[in-house]
């Protein structure tokens, strides 16, 4: 498995293959916001991306690459939600069919956004080991390509060019901030940031209800999420195998928050950057409004230049999470 593991130059790479077929995402201050943590804080608007997150980045990278020997005519993933309609985007704008299995607790919104993009939705149990299981059965009956929702070379390469596009407008940044489920994010933003910039510090940033980066982290060993109840639902799923080794050689550390800093937080965000953002977005701001970032070794002091991806915006308004 390391030696299919994605470098630098794979981001690099994948920022120029994708850039036809990708929003370069804004980034947007609020001096309210700096005021409040005391530092100086540039947030990359993933939640303005195609599908209304990050994920299409990586879902259209992995299929650009698609081998041509192979007669491909139908891709299948698992998801929470923003994966999936990500890589339902990506396969319609490549003439593909497309196959989504999806835990059957998932917001009923994405839910309708992976369906409206175009994707068979398969529903199974909640948790990743049950979604991956779904997937296997579905493949028993029906011939796809898969393309993982975080354990892969081309969607972690594909994640990376986020951080490549915020470093590029913002190279003096001290550190950058984004949040961690399957770790496809973490990873490619580690390797965008030390490919640039040595000095710059990574931090993810999980739910204290999900916690297996950070135990993971922690100990060394890749830990599994199970089946986490947290309001964070894009963060759910557990750390893969790539992501955790990527995360051990180039992250800087790996922080948690609470639900209520979480809910504080996208509520902040809303006010100070009249943006809306969903709650596992949150969980990287929540990081640092709770100054979270002072506590493993002071990685983000006062005054330090901080970059936070904000992950994707697909939350239910009619729902009491922002209210």
């Amino acid at each position: 498995m390391s030696d299919d593991l994605p470098d630098f130059a794979a981001v690099a790479a994948a920022h120029d293959r994708i850039g036809p077929f990708v929003k370069h995402t804004p980034v947007w201050r609020s001096a309210q916001f700096d005021a409040r943590v005391s530092q100086q804080v540039f947030f990359k608007c993933e939640n303005l991306q195609h599908g209304g997150a990050f994920k299409y980045r990586g879902a259209i990278n992995a299929l650009l690459q698609l081998p041509n020997s192979e007669r491909i005519d139908t891709v299948a993933t698992h998801s929470s939600g923003n994966h999936g309609t990500a890589l339902a985007l990506a396969a319609r704008a490549r003439g593909l069919r497309c196959i989504v299995v999806m835990p059957e607790d998932a917001s009923p919104k994405k839910l309708a956004a992976v369906r409206g993009a175009g994707a068979e939705v398969v529903l199974s149990s909640p948790g990743t080991a049950a979604r991956e299981a779904k997937l296997t059965d579905v493949l028993r009956s029906r011939r796809a390509h898969v393309v993982h929702p975080f354990d892969d070379s081309r969607v972690i390469a594909g994640q990376g060019t986020a951080a490549l596009e915020l470093l590029c407008e913002q190279p003096q940044l001290d550190c950058v901030v984004v949040p961690v489920g399957g770790g496809g994010l973490i990873g490619g933003t580690a390797l965008a940031c030390k490919g640039v910039n040595l000095a710059i510090r990574v931090v993810g940033a999980e739910p204290a209800m999900a916690d297996d980066a950070a135990r993971s982290f922690s100990s060394g060993l890749r830990q599994s999420a199970g089946v986490p109840d947290t309001i964070a639902d894009g963060l759910r799923g557990s750390i893969g195998a790539r992501n955790f080794a990527l995360l051990r050689t180039h992250v800087d550390a790996v922080v948690t928050v609470s639900e209520a800093e979480i809910v504080a937080a996208m509520n902040i965000v809303q006010s100070d950057l009249k943006l809306v953002i969903e709650t596992s977005s949150a969980v990287a701001v929540a990081a640092v409004l709770a100054g979270a970032l002072a506590r493993p070794r002071e990685i983000a002091p006062v005054g330090a230049k901080i970059g936070v991806i904000l992950s994707g915006g697909n939350i239910d308004l009619s729902g009491a999470v922002v209210s």
